[in-house]
């Protein structure tokens, strides 16, 4: 038996992992190949100077998380260096972001020399075959997504406005922002791709594009120096795995924050499962999210030992002892399975975007160190080669019977919450992927200072101890998840979020 199922951010991305699958590819190979058309043909919401994680699961043995999240930048430079380069400001978007974006806002990208990795040790193509798709389509020239749309008529002007090479990409001459299906054209994006793909993901790191990235961090106020660049390394870490039902379910651990969440939400879900979603089960999903947040917040976020205040969590989330936390509370994601049972799962991030688009390469930066949620210690205040924060939560599951789930989401600190419900939906209450991931989905919010449950209609309320935001219908802020199955009689299911107008395909057979 042959194949590959594919879910993904975009139908154009989904795809590119059909075409790879088709020329003889894995499910790394269409994870990998998917995840570059997404970073390279969805504006503002991803680029190639993102961060991330894939966590694959090879049959027979045990799974892996390659860790090629953002570094803290600035090896060699002198103190006074630190602290600019930044423009703060306020978008719209969701509830409201302050974000702060800006040359300086730019962290040590790490998605290519992960996905690199992914491809050299696990996928069956050599790597120019898997970066083809997303040449081609740049090349070519792409239709704007409405995910990047939507997310760019609050962001178009504040935070990708005052970067030439970054406007001119997005906006018409007369200044008008391109609308969706409008074809973008990037030359240079098309050069820079070609150039990896004939060279390999170093050209990032140390070639003509690296050449590129530094000058105009140098000459802009950044802190990304070409010491950075030449010495990162993507990271092979050991998954955290917990049992669900019958199914065990991988995802990445410290010091990525998103993975212990989501094990701890798991964990304290299984204390008290849900057999359906009445006003005591939504209000009790409410109530494990505000306690695993409060205990972030408090303990995570500043900790200055991440693997222990992580342990306590999830050894106090299994045994039912996190109760003291539970009071009265932009990103692509790509999921693959084969038919040989490998299964990978793929989160990139690039922040809420710099604007900063280096000359001559086309590619846009990310602002992690910008993201405020998630650099509580302040702008700049991390050592540089530090590992950042992240919520990404890529996750891989297996069940006793050989069947094998990829499964992750977009989202900022929505990621767990979505993942989590559609874990529940499909594992506990039965749904199939499709029910599991359109079905409405609740968030505790605790950013701006103010706590309260964001959710879409349809979900009964009554019971919820904190104030409540109703979402009248699917919407984008929660999250865009993305699961690609095979069971155990080889039988492919795939599924890809309404919310985002993702994609899916069954390609190599």
């Amino acid at each position: 038996m042959q194949g590959v199922a594919v879910a993904s951010s975009t139908k154009l991305a989904a795809d590119a992992g059909a075409i790879i699958a088709d020329a003889g590819g894995n499910a790394v190979d269409a994870a990998v190949g998917a995840a570059l058309v997404s970073i390279t043909t969805e504006p503002a919401i991803c680029s190639l100077g993102a961060g991330g994680f894939l966590t694959i699961w090879p049959p027979d043995e045990d799974p892996v998380t390659i860790d090629g999240y953002i570094e803290m930048p600035g090896r060699g430079l002198p103190a006074d260096r630190f602290g600019g380069g930044r423009r703060d400001v306020h978008i719209e978007y969701g509830l409201g972001v302050d974000l702060t974006v800006g040359h300086g806002s730019v962290g040590t990208p790490g998605a290519l020399a992960a996905l690199s990795l992914a491809s050299r040790k696990y996928g069956r193509l050599p790597w120019s075959e898997v970066v083809e798709p997303a040449y081609q389509d740049v090349k070519n020239g792409f239709a704007l997504s409405l995910a990047s749309y939507t997310y760019l008529v609050h962001a178009a002007g504040p935070v990708f406005g005052w970067n030439e090479p970054s406007y001119r990409a997005l906006h018409h001459a007369d200044g008008t922002l391109r609308k969706p299906g409008e074809t973008i054209w990037i030359e240079e994006l098309a050069h820079t791709l070609r150039r990896i793909a004939d060279h390999g993901s170093e050209e990032f790191y140390v070639g003509e594009t690296a050449r590129m990235i530094v000058a105009d961090m140098a000459a802009n106020g950044g802190i990304l120096t070409a010491d950075d660049l030449a010495t990162y390394q993507p990271i092979v870490r050991r998954p955290l795995v917990t049992g669900v039902e019958k199914w065990q379910v991988a995802t990445n651990p410290p010091p990525a924050l998103g993975g212990s969440t989501l094990t701890a939400m798991l964990l304290l879900m299984q204390n008290a499962p849900v057999d359906r979603w009445g006003p005591a089960e939504v209000a009790w999903l409410a109530r494990v999210q505000e306690g695993v947040f409060d205990y972030r917040l408090e303990n995570l976020d500043l900790s200055e030992d991440l693997e222990e205040d992580l342990r306590v969590l999830l050894e106090e989330a299994k045994a039912g002892e996190l109760k003291r936390w539970i009071t009265s509370p932009s990103t692509v994601h790509t999921s693959a399975v084969d038919a040989d049972g490998l299964a990978c799962s793929v989160t990139l991030s690039a922040g809420y975007g710099s604007g900063v688009m280096p000359p001559g390469t086309g590619a846009w930066m990310n602002n992690c160190l910008g993201e405020h949620e998630l650099n509580r210690r302040g702008y700049h205040a991390w050592t540089p080669g530090t590992r950042l924060p992240s919520n990404m939560a890529p996750t891989v599951a297996r069940h006793e019977d050989g069947s094998v789930m990829a499964i992750g989401s977009p989202g900022a600190d929505r990621i767990t919450t979505a993942i989590l419900q559609v874990l529940v939906n499909h594992l506990h209450l039965g749904m199939d992927l499709a029910e599991a991931i359109g079905h409405p989905r609740l968030h505790v919010d605790m950013t701006a200072g103010e706590k309260f449950a964001a959710y879409e209609a349809g979900l009964p309320v009554d019971e919820l101890r904190i104030p409540s935001r109703k979402f009248d219908r699917l919407n984008m802020y929660f999250g865009g998840a993305g699961a690609a199955k095979l069971d155990a009689d080889g039988d492919f299911e795939v599924a890809a979020d309404p919310r985002r107008g993702g994609g899916t395909t069954i390609g190599g057979r």
